[in-house]
């Protein structure tokens, strides 16, 4: 993002808060927002930004092992 704009999306208290005091993570979000609404974007909007994430996961380093790690983490979680 070469030049950036500042709009409102509402969000619930606790996804605002945590953008507020995170750049690094206000600066992704900013990002997909990006990327779902580029015009070259296919029609599902979720999909888009899913394949987004995706990328940008894998960029980073995330592997299809660590995701399965932490979805299990989280179903053990939830059942417990």
């Amino acid at each position: 993002m070469n030049q950036v704009v500042m709009v409102p999306i509402p969000l619930s208290p606790e996804a605002a808060e945590a953008l507020r005091g995170d750049p690094a993570k206000l600066s992704m979000v900013g990002g997909l927002v990006d990327d779902v609404l580029r015009a070259s974007a296919p029609a599902d909007p979720l999909l888009a930004m899913m394949e987004a994430v995706g990328r940008k996961a894998q960029a980073a380093g995330l592997t299809e092992a660590d995701v399965d790690a932490e979805l299990a983490a989280w179903n053990a979680e939830r059942r417990s």
